[in-house]
């Protein structure tokens, strides 16, 4: 049956109706916002090319957890960017570091707060790799290691997820057993599975101080041209234990997203990344175009892709907007 009898707009003419027929959501129980945690009392380092974001000491970094939780959100990722570097990155998994830190004031003062560490060596390697260097290569196995050191200190500081963003191979396996052999077996992992060497991190590299100090990571992140290896990448991780799978970036790569989903009964995470975020900020700072309505397409596309749950700075005002009942007109 064609036109004139199929008429599909008398599904779309009522509001109301439109809605109740949306076949993807998005919810706030399904975003998880990002965090920079430093070291010392009452800081707050904005940074110009993530409008709204900043490196955040750790008492303020708690009330800004508060903050969003009052509004919604009650899942966030940490990253920590600390005084001193060194070749090895040592500071990552000290006790004391910005993000043990944290990780125990938001569990103390919001422990219903979901509370993801992420874990990598680059933003406390003073040449900005994500591990041990020989050379001018990073040390894979050398590497899996430390890594291990970071995601046990992590779980010790009351983490509930850790999230390897490192593309070592085998870190998943590494971790799984060091976190299983210091009784933290019921923590998670989530895998930064296939994260890709793209050009959408430079702002993340301004907040987190973590640019490469030589070269570039292309010899450990996925290459773009590539669509079959994520999926042997994916595989990979849940083999060794991993409990969610991430992709990196979203945007460009919603059909990794879609393809992952497909082929695993797994979790799929997808980080909307600083980027991303930044080029809706500034073309929304020009007027050209509708921050909110970009905002809500963007969301809608990377979870009609297949994602589960997105990592994106957008969170608090994504949650202000369902707050004020706008967000999704």
């Amino acid at each position: 049956m064609g036109y004139p009898e199929l008429r599909l707009r008398r599904l779309r003419e009522n509001p109301v109706l439109r809605n109740m027929l949306s076949e993807t959501t998005v919810s706030l129980d399904q975003l998880i916002y990002p965090l920079f945690a430093t070291e010392g009392t009452k800081i707050s380092c904005p940074v110009s090319s993530m409008p709204g974001m900043g490196r955040l000491s750790v008492d303020l970094l708690v009330e800004e957890a508060a903050r969003i939780f009052e509004l919604g959100i009650k899942a966030v990722l940490l990253f920590g960017i600390p005084e001193n570097k060194d070749e090895i990155g040592s500071s990552a998994w000290q006790e004391n570091g910005a993000v043990q830190a944290a990780i125990r004031e938001i569990k103390k003062l919001l422990p219903e707060m979901l509370v993801i560490s992420d874990v990598c060596m680059c933003e406390y390697t003073n040449h900005g790799h994500c591990g041990i260097l020989s050379g001018n290569a990073v040390d894979n196995d050398a590497t899996l290691e430390l890594l291990s050191r970071v995601a046990v200190s992590h779980a010790r500081a009351g983490a509930d997820i850790v999230a390897p963003s490192d593309m070592m191979d085998g870190r998943v396996g590494a971790i799984r057993r060091a976190l299983d052999h210091e009784s933290f077996s019921q923590v998670p992992i989530l895998a930064y599975s296939a994260k890709y060497s793209s050009a959408f991190y430079g702002p993340f590299r301004d907040i987190a101080q973590s640019s490469p100090q030589f070269g570039d990571r292309s010899g450990y992140q996925m290459n773009p041209a590539n669509r079959r290896e994520a999926l042997r990448e994916v595989a990979l991780d849940i083999e060794e234990g991993a409990d969610m799978v991430m992709v990196k970036p979203a945007l460009a790569y919603l059909d990794i997203i879609a393809d992952v989903k497909n082929a695993f009964l797994y979790p799929v995470v997808a980080y909307n990344v600083s980027g991303e975020y930044a080029m809706v900020k500034a073309a929304a700072s020009m007027n050209w175009i509708d921050e909110r309505r970009t905002v809500w397409e963007i969301m809608t596309a990377i979870k009609r892709a297949g994602a589960d749950l997105i990592i994106t700075y957008h969170a608090p005002q994504v949650a202000l907007w369902i707050r004020e009942g706008v967000f999704h007109k």
